[in-house]
């Protein structure tokens, strides 16, 4: 078996040019087929809000379901780093953080915490940091905030929101961040971000100029009810099984076949 990853081992794979390969995983089978499979970050993602618990939003989802997950996916995964959504709420300033962070550390084993939003999580970011908690930040389409952008919505398309997420991408590094998603932005504008941090950053809808690709399991397996999105592709077909299906996405990742023009922006 290959060693554990760790958060520097990433940071080296940036430095290598070798692409990062991520997926969301909700339970100890689907975590140790990834991991299986090459999968070098599985996050646990408060997607499991919709596509696990069958909610219109990840609003609905509480630390204790973050916590009972996470413990679940640990249980299957022996090489990749884990990291784990602080669901809605839960970071709303330094101390609801900490708490909240210490227990997914605690009692689920996660390695790093991701939390959502720009400039104005800075603090919290750094009070993370401070007590060697490893934090992923998340920019673009913000999945907790959806009820005041309005909607799924693709964002940094005009020059000035393009400028403001490339602001907050360098505050959050500099305030600690070991990792950033980006997600449902325009490819140029990811590709800029990329080149401006010296941290990894994983797309999704974001472009082949990431360092890593990140995507819900479900929607690369086609589980997820209604119209796949734009940045996804359905790689259980003519894959045979969801372990090759994995391995294949692992591949295209490396390789950079995915993802092509047609899933980004």
């Amino acid at each position: 078996m290959d060693r554990p990853l760790t958060v520097p081992g990433l940071l080296a794979m940036k430095g290598r040019g070798e692409k990062i390969a991520a997926l969301t995983a909700y339970d100890a089978g689907f975590a140790a087929a990834m991991d299986e499979a090459g999968v070098d970050l599985v996050l646990i993602g408060d997607s499991l809000g919709m596509v696990v618990q069958g909610h219109a939003s990840t609003l609905p989802v509480t630390l204790d379901h973050m916590i009972y997950h996470a413990a679940c996916v640990a249980r299957g995964v022996r090489r990749a780093v884990l990291v784990a959504d602080l669901p809605f709420m839960s970071y709303a300033d330094s101390d609801r953080a900490l708490e909240s962070a210490a227990r997914l550390v605690r009692e689920a084993g996660v390695q790093v915490v991701k939390l959502e939003g720009g400039r104005k999580r800075e603090n919290v970011v750094r009070a993370l940091v401070e007590q060697d908690i490893p934090v992923c930040a998340h920019l673009g389409l913000l999945p907790q905030s959806v009820h005041r952008t309005g909607g799924y919505l693709v964002q940094g398309r005009d020059d000035r929101s393009a400028q403001i997420i490339l602001e907050d991408a360098i505050l959050l590094q500099e305030a600690g961040a070991s990792l950033l998603v980006l997600e449902c932005v325009p490819a140029t504008l990811a590709s800029e971000i990329t080149a401006s941090l010296s941290i990894p950053t994983i797309g999704i809808g974001a472009g082949s100029g990431c360092d890593g690709q990140v995507l819900v399991c479900y929607d690369m397996l086609a589980i997820t009810p209604g119209k796949r999105p734009r940045f996804s592709k359905n790689f259980l077909e003519g894959a045979g099984d969801i372990r090759a299906a994995f391995r294949r996405y692992v591949a295209e990742v490396r390789e950079g076949k995915f993802p092509g023009p047609e899933h980004s922006y």
